[in-house]
């Protein structure tokens, strides 16, 4: 099915059912059993199930499995309850049994998970930051290595933290060799250029931050980590730590205001302004995307080889769902203009293949 038709279903037995399929074939079998289960509960009269069975909108669009997913998973996480622990570990996979059990726990925390549909998942994941950083050091060949970066969505701001991580990049290492945040993604293909970069500064927009040295604020994040990703989790209590050393410079935004704001922000000569992001995109408005993408263009036509523009983004193809390195930039000169691929990516930072170029 193509992605367009992917993320605009609107059958919600077809869309958990999707959404459970992702899952398994990003290895999460045991996350993919719940989500199962959680489709279910449109059939039933709790006042969670009723709001699924009513939900307005696009049911993946709008991530709804995943935010009943984050929810689930907070039981445990919080102590509230876990008995969903034995379904994360793989010691219950009968899928009839984890049927019953979410159905029980449906009915029991009704009243604590309808509120995990109010807002979509904040799926904040540094193994992203993988992909980013292989744009920069591709990008410091062309423009030079150093870096003023803001992203959007930047949710708790783990990927604004990117210059405090080490990377293991195929051959090429770069980054803050002795950080508890240590970023190897399999990687497939030659290794990126080994060119240096320096990040002067970086932060962040979202419109519902995430604090991470708000301890509710953190487990709320760590809930919507799939609990068979355990390197995942792992990488959550590194950023946690990071955080609580220096808070990630992060803004409560509308994305397209940021984007004005930052681009109107005085830039030092010899440093390259540059817009990143990452498994965001699909789920802003096409207004929003047009209006960003203009202001983009516009700063562009203005930039200069000593004050050059650039965009990073890890985004999903909307005609292949696959998930795509792209990079675009503006230095006064013809080349850079157009998108350029140069890397397919996991989505939660698993792997990269690296295309070049």
């Amino acid at each position: 099915m193509p992605a367009n038709e992917v993320m605009n279903m609107t059958d919600i037995a077809e869309a958990f059912a999707w959404q459970a399929s992702h899952a398994e074939q990003n290895g999460a079998p045991c996350t993919a059993r719940v989500v199962r289960a959680l489709g279910k509960l449109a059939q039933g009269s709790t006042q969670t199930g009723q709001a699924i069975a009513n939900w307005p909108g696009l049911k993946l669009k709008d991530a709804l499995p995943l935010r009943l997913a984050g929810g689930m998973h907070h039981l445990v996480l919080s102590g509230a309850d876990d008995r969903l622990a034995q379904v994360y570990s793989g010691a219950l996979s009968d899928q009839g049994a984890i049927d019953a059990l979410v159905a029980e726990l449906a009915a029991t925390y009704d009243t604590q998970l309808l509120p995990w549909l109010d807002g979509p998942p904040q799926t904040n994941e540094a193994g992203r930051s993988a992909s980013l950083m292989a744009g920069l050091l591709w990008l410091s060949g062309k423009l030079g290595p150093r870096f003023d970066i803001f992203e959007l969505g930047a949710s708790a701001g783990v990927n604004t933290m990117m210059e405090r991580y080490f990377y293991r990049l195929g051959g090429t290492h770069v980054g803050a060799a002795g950080s508890p945040m240590q970023i190897e993604p399999e990687w497939r293909g030659d290794a990126p250029p080994d060119n240096p970069v320096t990040i002067e500064s970086i932060c962040g927009c979202d419109q519902q931050v995430i604090d991470l040295s708000d301890p509710d604020a953190a487990l709320k994040l760590q809930s919507y980590v799939w609990p068979d990703a355990t390197e995942r989790m792992a990488r959550i209590d590194a950023a946690i730590a990071l955080a609580a050393e220096n808070a990630p410079d992060l803004n409560e935004q509308d994305a397209a205001e940021f984007v004005h704001d930052q681009l109107a922000q005085p830039q030092a000569e010899g440093v390259t302004r540059t817009m990143v992001h990452s498994i965001m995109w699909q789920y802003m408005p096409a207004d929003k995307q047009d209006a960003i993408t203009a202001a983009m263009e516009r700063a562009g036509e203005d930039a200069t080889p000593e004050r050059p523009l650039a965009w990073a983004a890890l985004e999903t193809d909307p005609a292949t769902f696959r998930h795509e390195l792209k990079v675009r930039y503006w230095n006064g000169s013809s080349e850079g203009k157009q998108p350029k691929l140069l890397a397919y990516a996991h989505a939660h930072g698993a792997w990269v293949e690296w295309l070049g170029g």
